[in-house]
């Protein structure tokens, strides 16, 4: 019996996010920045490049997945578990490779690319093993780090993905309403979530009949467990009183998009109030500064004073926003646009960023909990477009 290395199984009807001239248009930028880099041929093995380039958005499950941009082809590398499903969710060519010899992901690989070329790869991805891999199958004559040209590009959207953000926001704000209307006394934190995330999900696949529907997601949180951003669902039963904080996290053909609210469960004492219209002073504050060639460090330095003045910066745990796109929470991020004090980048029409200031104020002190608020806005011409449509603040959030 042939027990080949790889082989191509192409079957059924190609769906993809985006029209074929997208992607086209996306490897004309990279093959324009692999030629003044003297790249002869990318390796992509992260789920954001491969999903940004081809549309295929691989599920590892410990076996390696790429993505071989050439100057003339483009060719997802997919394990034979998956069948012909990576090339159907594809933008051009796609090679299989199998199980029955170790490393033959690299034999396919080195198919594309040959011996001796000079290889472009993610240095904030790709693995030391697979490294070592890489040079012992290709015998690249140099192998150079793509990945900060790749974010650069992938923080300007093109409008296709303009289109798909807003309507990723869209959804996100369909899993909020969902949320508060679960929102009771005596309530747990899961099922409350689970009423977002269901919500979600339909809506998803109504706007998107021939999607994958994968990785939509809640976090919602209350009392202590709201003071860190990412704290996952517990079973804790809501009370009165209690603070919550709402996140929805629509995921659209890899794109994610996000809502976050602070909420207090049926009232909401003097000392929780004066902290949440302080943090929603913030925000909008936050949100007037971005506009086109305003730095991420000058906005976060301006937060910091405006917080600083009401003695509350000591409450700040991390950066108030950052880029939307081809991410996740356990994939993907744009970290050169991201509202900190080291990043300096200038923002610019066509970017899509969040505004999230988040005081936590510690347990045992008034007003204890973590507030937050979150909306995703558009840098334009002349300032920004807010695509969030979920009210902020205490008259619509004091809830159940």
């Amino acid at each position: 019996m042939d027990r080949p290395d790889f082989y191509r199984f192409h079957q059924g009807d190609r769906v993809l996010p985006f029209a074929p001239e997208e992607y086209d248009a996306r490897l004309a930028g990279l093959r324009a920045a692999m030629e003044d880099a003297g790249v002869e041929a990318c390796v992509f093995t992260s789920m954001h490049n491969i999903a940004y380039y081809s549309g295929f958005l691989y599920c590892a499950f410990g076996r390696p997945y790429g993505l071989v941009v050439t100057a003339s082809e483009s060719v997802t590398i997919s394990a034979g578990i998956d069948a012909a499903q990576p090339w159907r969710r594809c933008h051009g060519d796609n090679i299989t490779y199998t199980d029955w010899q170790r490393n033959n992901f690299w034999r396919a690989v080195a198919s594309v690319t040959g011996q001796g070329a000079v290889v472009g790869i993610e240095g904030d991805h790709l693995t030391l093993v697979q490294r070592d891999l890489l040079e012992d199958f290709l015998n690249p004559a140099v192998t150079l780090d793509v990945a900060p040209a790749t974010m650069n590009q992938r923080m300007h959207k093109s409008p296709a993905e303009l289109a798909l953000i807003r309507q990723g926001a869209q959804v996100a704000d369909v899993g909020g309403y969902a949320i508060r209307d679960a929102i009771r006394a005596g309530a747990r934190e899961i099922d409350v979530a689970m009423a977002g995330r269901d919500a979600m999900e339909l809506e998803i696949a109504k706007r998107f009949p021939d999607a994958e529907y994968r990785d939509t997601w809640v976090w919602f949180q209350s009392g202590i467990n709201t003071d860190g951003a990412h704290n996952p669902v517990t079973a804790r039963v809501l009370q009165r009183g209690d603070i919550l904080s709402l996140n929805t996290f629509p995921m659209i053909s890899g794109y994610y998009t996000a809502l976050e609210r602070t909420l207090f469960v049926q009232e909401v004492d003097p000392a929780s109030l004066k902290i949440w219209e302080a943090n929603v002073a913030a925000h909008e504050y936050g949100m007037s500064l971005l506009k086109p060639g305003v730095s991420c460090a000058e906005v976060t330095g301006a937060i910091n004073s405006f917080f600083e003045e009401r003695d509350l910066l000591q409450y700040r745990t991390f950066g108030y926003g950052h880029s939307f796109g081809v991410l996740s929470h356990y994939y993907g991020r744009e970290a050169g646009l991201e509202l900190r004090e080291d990043i300096d980048t200038v923002l610019e029409p066509g970017m899509v960023i969040s505004m999230e200031p988040m005081l936590t104020i510690p347990e045992g002190t008034p007003g204890a909990g973590g507030y937050r608020e979150h909306d995703i806005l558009i840098i334009t011409e002349d300032g920004n477009e807010n695509i969030t449509g979920y009210p902020y603040g205490p008259g619509f959030n004091v809830v159940g």
